[in-house]
């Protein structure tokens, strides 16, 4: 039987335009006392699979594993879900989508939030998982001028840090592309500078707004960070972009993904904290991985797999 907040829940998911049609562009949830939205930004199309992922491991190899798990062997196409995080008195976003970086595919955020019955201006809180373009990107509209003008920003130390250098490092990186990283280190500091009044530089196992702890999980970038939100007893992990496929990067991790800014030491980190969240059986969210993003890790053999938790309504 359907309690109250599910009742709540499913009627808060829905829209209704002008036509009499609903759509539907977030998800909500709650965690304890906590009210979880989940809206969309739309979505990154990665081609070729290599070597944006498992970059040096032979073709045919991963070509079989793509074949075996009915997944695409040209493409990956990388979610972008955004979670919200509503207290008794905020509104807490993490990461903030593509804005304007990566044209029509990306870029949708204020529409679902609109969608999702929220305002820009209601934002109290942004937490930032990195600054790549896609989490730090949204914080900015094409003119430069703040998105969420009301809300603090917060970002790790290591992080804002690493950007701001006058020659942030790539020497660990198996990304080739010069003009990407070059595009990588603008939008970062572009936001950074844009927010500087507003931002807070935390630190690893900081806890912060009552609900949220700070993990660093570097390696992806420095300053790279999985975000535990936490209502009581009951936890949820925000894994941001320790993984970007689950068949390739959950079950092989130490295959890799090419934009990690030290490969090496991201295949560490994403083998340590998915094997602690396997153990823990926790709730995940994921930014990248199939809408609405929920799910968990089990074991598979020797490794390990994604157990999606499905939504049981569609969104456009």
């Amino acid at each position: 039987m359907l309690g109250l907040t599910d009742i709540r829940s499913l009627f808060a998911a829905t829209a209704t335009t002008g036509r009499g049609k609903e759509v539907r562009g977030f998800h909500r949830f709650m965690l304890g006392k906590l009210e979880l939205t989940v809206v969309t930004d739309g979505h990154i199309l990665m081609k070729p699979v290599q070597p944006n992922f498992a970059p040096g491991i032979a073709a045919a190899k991963v070509e079989q594993v793509l074949k075996d798990n009915f997944a695409s062997r040209s493409e990956v196409d990388l979610g972008i879900n955004i979670l919200l995080v509503r207290s008794a008195d905020k509104l807490i976003m993490i990461d903030s989508g593509c804005g304007s970086n990566f044209g029509k595919d990306s870029g949708w955020l204020i529409q679902n939030l609109a969608n999702a019955g929220i305002k820009a201006t209601e934002i109290t809180d942004v937490v930032i998982s990195h600054a790549h373009p896609d989490h730090i990107g949204g914080l900015t509209d094409q003119d430069g001028k703040v998105v969420f003008p009301n809300a603090d920003i917060y970002l790790s130390r290591i992080e804002h840090d690493f950007w701001m250098s006058p020659s942030p490092d790539f020497s660990r990186s198996k990304l080739k592309d010069e003009a990407l990283k070059k595009l990588v280190v603008e939008v970062a500091r572009k936001n950074i500078l844009a927010i500087r009044p507003h931002l807070h530089l935390v630190d690893d196992g900081e806890e912060i707004l009552d609900c949220i702890k700070m993990q660093l999980a570097a390696g992806h970038t420095p300053g790279h960070c999985i975000i535990h939100v936490f209502s009581g007893a009951e936890r949820l992990c925000h894994i941001a972009d320790l993984v970007h496929s689950a068949v390739l990067v959950i079950e092989h991790p130490e295959w890799g993904f090419e934009g990690d800014t030290d490969f090496d030491l991201a295949v560490k980190s994403r083998k340590t904290v998915m094997e602690a969240l396997a153990a823990s059986r926790t709730t995940i969210f994921s930014y990248h991985l199939p809408w609405p993003g929920i799910g968990h890790v089990r074991r598979k053999g020797e490794g390990l797999e994604w157990v999606q938790q499905p939504s049981a309504l569609p969104y456009p």
